[in-house]
């Protein structure tokens, strides 16, 4: 990965989980930071069942299986800039709130779709 690193998709309260994230997702997330020419900082990667359920994820959350993250965006202009690069790379599921943008592509899942927070 050119612009990340395995540490900042860990779970906090598992060192080192952050290589459990899917290597195409990952690759996926790259080219998507260097399309965007922003720094993408994860505020969720991969996620513990323990710290899932503190965070208030859902059950079946991609965060469990390495397939998504929760891109840090507090402005209108930065949240456009992430979703825009994330859709050139053909990331097909996001969701966008205030303070974050969530990404994924866990293919148990329903592909084309946004969603709000």
């Amino acid at each position: 990965m050119k612009w990340f690193t395995y540490d900042e998709f860990d779970s906090p309260d598992v060192p080192g989980s952050g290589h459990q994230m899917r290597d195409e997702f990952l690759e996926k997330l790259d080219m998507a930071r260097g399309i965007a020419g922003v720094p993408f900082r994860i505020n969720s990667g991969m996620r513990s069942y323990d710290w899932n359920r503190r965070v208030g994820g859902s059950e079946n959350s991609s965060h469990l299986t390495g397939w998504a993250a929760d891109i840090s965006a507090t402005t209108s202009n930065r949240r456009f800039v992430i979703v825009r690069a994330l859709m050139e790379v053909g990331f097909t599921r996001i969701g966008i709130g205030d303070t974050f943008v969530h990404v994924d592509c866990d293919p148990d899942k329903v592909e084309n779709c946004i969603w709000l927070y």
